[in-house]
């Protein structure tokens, strides 16, 4: 089972999603008070299990709705993903991949673990 680890940042909050082998498969931006944060976890529960998937790798790639994993190639060659919630506002972002069969891996893993994952506040 995944879970959520919300901790204390220099200059503010931040979470990541683990998976069950606790591995990190997302990450959330800096929020400024720790209820934003729990915020930023819930729209992640909500959102990750019903978003879409656009590849914008694919040339000419469609355009999907709100939620969505946007899934796209880094400067360095990597495949990531983005998970945006239904206003468009980025929520969670991936670590880089050689594969993009790993990146969509991660999205799934995501999808699995967001739900359902507990929440543990690190003490700082």
């Amino acid at each position: 089972m995944g879970k959520f680890l919300v901790k204390q940042t220099k200059s503010g909050f931040k979470f990541d999603l683990k998976a069950g082998n606790g591995e990190t498969i997302a990450t959330s931006e800096v929020y400024t008070t720790e209820a934003a944060c729990m915020n930023g976890v819930e729209s992640v529960r909500k959102n990750a299990p019903a978003a879409n998937v656009e590849d914008q790798t694919v040339e000419g790639f469609t355009a999907a709705t709100h939620p969505k994993f946007e899934v796209y190639a880094d400067k360095a060659g990597e495949f990531r993903f983005r998970l945006k919630a239904r206003n468009g506002e980025i929520i969670a972002v991936s670590e880089g991949y050689k594969a993009k069969a790993s990146c969509q891996n991660g999205i799934e893993s995501v999808r699995k673990n967001a739900s359902d994952a507990e929440v543990i506040k690190e003490e700082a």
